[in-house]
């Protein structure tokens, strides 16, 4: 048992076939380090640890051949140490939206006690200081149509966990009808930030002994990981009681409550407490509130549970003035370590934004701050390229706005790496077909595929392949596919080749975004004869305009390549070809095309966890090689002052019918992934450039772009 859990935390098979490019222990570490390719530092840590099972080993050696069974306490110590390995290697995995990815702020507020002002209004900020409101400050949703009273105040807005569906509550509310007028919020989901679906949930009407409800105020929603569901939390008085904060959780389609109100908060003091605003941060939710009623400022209380009801309470108050204050609202700044704190100076109609990285001192910025409006009581989130251009191209770009400048790169939003280009001739549509990244160690068991019309607009048409559901033979380590569109008997057949647990699989489908289908065993798993190192991964499939051959190229440390049978589902000849190029620099990623009579062969050199990956690439008068080196054959690489490194694994797309050019790549993550160390080689992202060519044939050096 001990031995497994170590094999199963280095990702090890248990097996000494070293046909399959398995272990075997008498290898050595070197071996070791090819076939995963993982970290060292797990290395390290396993020749650390080691010397700490073999007591153990031994003890239990001795009570099998005593027939003896340990005692518990020893028991439990065993299968500590067995475990602790699992427990230490679980594995994370990508965000839905990545940090990286998000370029402006979204700034959701209302305006005042005029009726006409109780309307949802946005705004956006390039920066997080500097915000400009949309619709000419008009409000974005009718009053009239989603609240039972006319108006609607204190606007929270949310990304939901899936990373596009957002969730927005208000306060169902006309002020000039009175403080103690309300009973009802409004819930509000959106797939796209224009168009919202609502609900008005009442209170007093929905549950019982809700008869001397005053008030239902300033409702958020969290996402409860523990339950697994959303909170919607808010504060109500009755009677003479004080205001307290309480919580429900909603339904699955956010359109009503489904629990009952239960107290969420309990102030050490037992008075009111309005506005309640949470942010979860290492482990910690921060729960920031008004005292209403006694002080009128912002204090701070913390919990490792929503629903434990123990608060750690700080004494101080928040706020950086002495004015009255509500409406708290906390956001992080983009890829940075600072948090702001916003406040609703409301008696003197305007906000005040304070910055912390503790959440517990915060320092004033309003120098810094600026806006062409005046809200109240609202919440801000980061968003994405895409969703500023969807919302400006809704409501159009505020005149003061900064000049945007659209980037290019990386095409596609998240973790990928390893793409691959498709042009189908039957959809008329461009696919790219990545690596999902973005996994600890590259572990990753899923296959997405992404269209667009122009490749610039990209759908992402979800899971296409999935290891661990579809193929039982690997299960992990999904990397690096390729794809060949074919025509036969007058169908278009989509053969999709991956690799998975390091081996070369392949799956089939009558669609570019499938489904696929595995054929059921690996096509390649294992070594070439002779070849005594690397891994038999990234397959690169090429069919040859000329004699309309189809080939199939793999491998890490050496590069093979073989014909494939008209089914392409099987290979003609067992014995590949080894067509390495001579000039020492391949390592992986192979990639051929055809273009005016000559073969190009392009490969990576160097590890995808270097900064200094890159693409150089050979010409041939053959499918099959010899691979000629040109003087100059490094055409893309790092460009420090741009922020880009780790540019590598490509494909290349050639426009329908002309000579017009791309290449696909990855890259490490801009702006924090050369920051990362080792963990930058599976968290890259994808981009598109020119590529160009000399009247000679040969091959420009690309240019990267942000």
């Amino acid at each position: 048992m001990v031995i497994a859990a170590i094999f199963y935390w280095l990702k090890m098979p248990i097996s000494s076939d070293t046909q399959h490019g398995h272990f075997r222990i008498i290898e050595g570490a070197n071996s070791l380090w090819r076939a995963d390719n993982k970290s060292k530092f797990d290395i390290y840590l396993f020749l650390i640890i080691l010397p700490c099972f073999l007591p153990v080993i031994k003890i239990l050696e001795n009570h099998m051949k005593t027939r003896s069974f340990p005692s518990t306490p020893l028991l439990c110590l065993a299968l500590f140490i067995c475990f602790f390995p699992l427990a230490m290697k679980a594995q994370s995995v990508p965000p839905n939206v990545a940090e990286k990815d998000y370029t402006a702020y979204l700034f959701a507020y209302f305006t005042g006690n005029r009726i006409e002002e109780e309307a949802v209004r946005f705004a956006i900020s390039p920066d997080g200081y500097r915000y400009y409101a949309l619709n000419n400050n008009d409000p974005i949703l009718d009053s009239r149509t989603i609240s039972s009273t006319g108006g609607v105040r204190d606007p929270h807005i949310l990304r939901g966990e899936n990373g596009k569906t957002f969730y927005m509550v208000l306060t169902d509310m006309v002020s000039s009808k009175g403080w103690d007028s309300n009973r009802a919020m409004v819930l509000l989901k959106s797939d796209d930030l224009i168009n919202w679906k609502s609900s008005v949930i009442n209170i007093q009407q929905k549950y019982p002994n809700q008869e001397n409800l005053l008030r239902v105020w300033a409702p958020q929603t969290i996402y409860d990981k523990e339950a697994r569901k959303y909170m919607v939390y808010w504060s109500m008085k009755h009677g003479d009681g004080p205001d307290i904060i309480y919580y429900a959780y909603a339904n699955a389609d956010f359109s009503d409550l489904e629990s009952e109100p239960k107290q969420l908060f309990f102030p050490k003091n037992g008075k009111s407490c309005i506005d309640g605003d949470i942010l979860y941060k290492d482990g910690l939710y921060h729960l920031f509130y008004k005292t209403e009623g006694h002080g009128n400022g912002i204090k701070h209380a913390t919990t490792d549970r929503l629903t434990s009801g123990q608060w750690k309470e700080d004494d101080d108050y928040k706020q950086q003035t002495n004015d009255a204050v509500e409406g708290a609202g906390t956001f992080k700044l983009i890829n940075s370590d600072t948090y702001i704190l916003m406040y609703d100076v409301y008696t003197k109609g305007k906000y005040q934004f304070t910055k912390s990285t503790d959440l517990e001192h915060f320092e004033v910025i309003d120098e810094e701050i600026s806006m062409d409006f005046h809200p109240r009581h609202g919440t801000i989130i980061p968003i994405t390229q895409k969703e500023l251009k969807t919302l400006i191209d809704k409501w159009g770009k505020p005149k003061a706005y900064p000049e945007i400048a659209w980037k290019n790169n990386p095409i596609l939003e998240g973790y990928y790496a390893d793409p691959e280009i498709l042009y189908s001739q039957k959809t008329k549509k461009y696919y790219l077909y990545p690596t999902s990244d973005g996994f600890d160690g590259w572990s990753g068991y899923y296959f997405k595929t992404f269209s667009s019309d122009n490749l610039k607009d990209w759908k992402d048409e979800g899971i296409i392949l999935d290891l661990k559901k579809d193929v039982p033979w690997a299960g992990r380590h999904a990397w690096a596919p390729a794809i060949e569109e074919k025509k036969i008997k007058g169908k278009y057949k989509y053969f999709y080749y991956f690799t998975g647990a390091q081996k070369v699989g392949m799956a089939v489908a009558d669609s570019p975004t499938g489904p696929f289908t595995d054929i059921g065993k690996p096509l390649v798993d294992k070594r070439p004869e002779g070849i005594k190192g690397g891994q038999e991964i990234d397959p690169d499939v090429f069919t040859d305009p000329k004699s309309k051959k189809s080939y199939l190229y793999w491998g890490n440390g050496y590069l093979a390549v073989v014909e494939l049978n008209n089914d392409m589902v099987s290979i003609k000849s067992s014995s590949p070809k080894i067509i390495t190029p001579s000039d020492g620099t391949f390592r992986e990623g192979a990639y051929v095309f055809y273009r005016k009579g000559i073969y190009y062969f392009l490969w990576s050199e160097d590890d995808t966890r270097s900064e200094n990956y890159r693409v150089r690439y050979g010409t041939s008068k053959s499918p099959l090689g010899p691979i000629e080196i040109p003087k100059d054959n490094l055409i893309l690489s790092k460009v420090p002052e741009k922020g880009i490194y780790g540019t590598g694994h490509n494909s290349v797309l050639q426009m329908p019918n002309s000579d017009e050019w791309y290449i696909v790549y990855h890259r490490f993550n801009i702006p924090n992934g050369i920051k990362m160390g080792q963990a930058a080689g599976f968290h890259r992202e994808v981009c598109m450039d020119k590529l160009e060519f000399r009247t000679d044939g040969s091959i420009v050096p690309v240019v990267p772009t942000n």
